[in-house]
């Protein structure tokens, strides 16, 4: 099959990737309608179609991955694109209007499976029987070639993107920290031998190279970009204040470079700023990815996620970050993972949720602004 043929399969349309029939299904359609300006459930499925096939002629695409297969401590942020989307559009009614004026588009959510994180961790008598619930109208043999697990179908999904679009932007919306490993795996081999970066603010390093034996989750995914980078510091971590070793062991042993919220705290936010853009035009980088952990923000701002840490981030100062890369570099795609909606009160949900809109909404505007590689200022 083609990629066009493929993404219908393997996509929902948005708010959809997390399966349901009876509970919340009725709130999913409602965003749904609200997304899409449709009546029922069959324009829905229309204006979703028409949506993936505009992807050849769209700078951006935002992609939903509600899977927290992956994550650690507390889960719940598979709710977090259904929660931000609509957030977004509570924030500005004339969202769709500007989607349709700047090119973006919404290609749905992933198929989520929520007992599934990645299909190397999957037997081949369990991938078909899954193949039989999520691809119910192909034959068995052609189904067989088709993924499904949610970072498996991710990364299926985003090479097809690039495919239909090689210059096409991606806005991630999570999901757990493990969803950001498809995207930086596709986008590393469209990439080449093209140096670029990535800018990670998140409390944690998830530098570690597995978990309990597994190889790829919201705690090792940074340990393997950071190899698609081809290290020399193209990681660069800021608010890191929660880990077993210092600054100098993860610099030291893995050639990251980190910025830790007390350090940002005693320089001041514009001064670490500046840091940040000398830095990657130190390596000679002109292109960058960012991927922002709720997390990394101060726990007292965003408290509903898995592993909320205190003496984080200021959310103008994770505003400005946004903004400040968009302008001054060729931002390849950018994602918000860790959101989780259940978590806390009705306040903590309802903060987090709206302070994580802003943040997509930035970096939706960054990449858009965001000038072509190569004219960079």
């Amino acid at each position: 099959m083609s990629a066009r043929d493929e993404l219908p399969l393997l996509l929902r349309p948005a708010g959809g990737g997390l399966y349901t029939v009876s509970s919340g299904r009725a709130s999913q359609l409602a965003l749904q309608r609200a997304l899409y300006d449709a009546l029922d459930a069959e324009e829905v499925e229309s204006a979703w179609r028409t949506s993936l096939a505009a992807v050849g002629s769209a700078r951006v695409a935002i992609l939903g991955v509600p899977s927290d297969a992956g994550a650690g401590l507390v889960r719940g942020a598979s709710y977090g694109p259904l929660a931000l989307r609509a957030a977004l559009l509570a924030a500005d009614p004339e969202f769709r209007s500007f989607a349709a004026r700047e090119g973006v588009v919404d290609v749905g959510d992933v198929a989520v499976i929520p007992h599934l994180l990645h299909d190397e961790m999957v037997s081949e008598r369990q991938k078909a029987a899954c193949r039989a619930a999520l691809y119910p109208s192909l034959p068995p043999a052609e189904a067989a070639a088709l993924p499904v697990s949610p970072l498996s179908i991710a990364e299926r999904v985003v090479g097809h993107l690039y495919a239909l679009n090689p210059e096409l932007r991606i806005l991630l919306i999570g999901g757990d920290h493990s969803v950001t490993w498809p995207l930086v795996a596709a986008l590393g081999r469209r990439r080449g031998d093209r140096p670029w970066a990535i800018v990670h603010p998140d409390a944690h390093t998830d530098l570690l190279p597995e978990r309990l034996g597994v190889k790829h989750c919201f705690a090792t995914w940074a340990y393997h970009a950071n190899d698609v980078l081809g290290r020399g510091g193209r990681l660069l971590q800021v608010g890191i204040r929660a880990s077993r070793h210092d600054r100098r062991h993860w610099e030291s042993t893995l050639g990251v470079r980190q910025i830790w919220a007390d350090e940002i705290r005693a320089r001041g936010e514009g001064a670490v700023l500046e840091e940040i853009v000398a830095h990657l035009r130190g390596l000679g980088v002109h292109a960058v990815y960012l991927s922002n952990d709720i997390d990394a923000t101060d726990a007292n701002l965003a408290p509903s996620t898995g592993a909320a840490e205190p003496g984080g981030l200021s959310g103008e100062f994770v505003l400005a970050l946004v903004e400040r890369l968009g302008r001054e570099f060729s931002l390849l795609g950018a994602d918000l993972v860790e959101v989780a909606p259940p978590i806390g009160s009705a306040e903590d949900s309802r903060r987090t949720v709206q302070l994580g809109a802003s943040y997509l909404a930035a970096s939706l505007r960054a990449l858009v602004a965001s000038p072509v590689e190569g004219r960079a200022s």
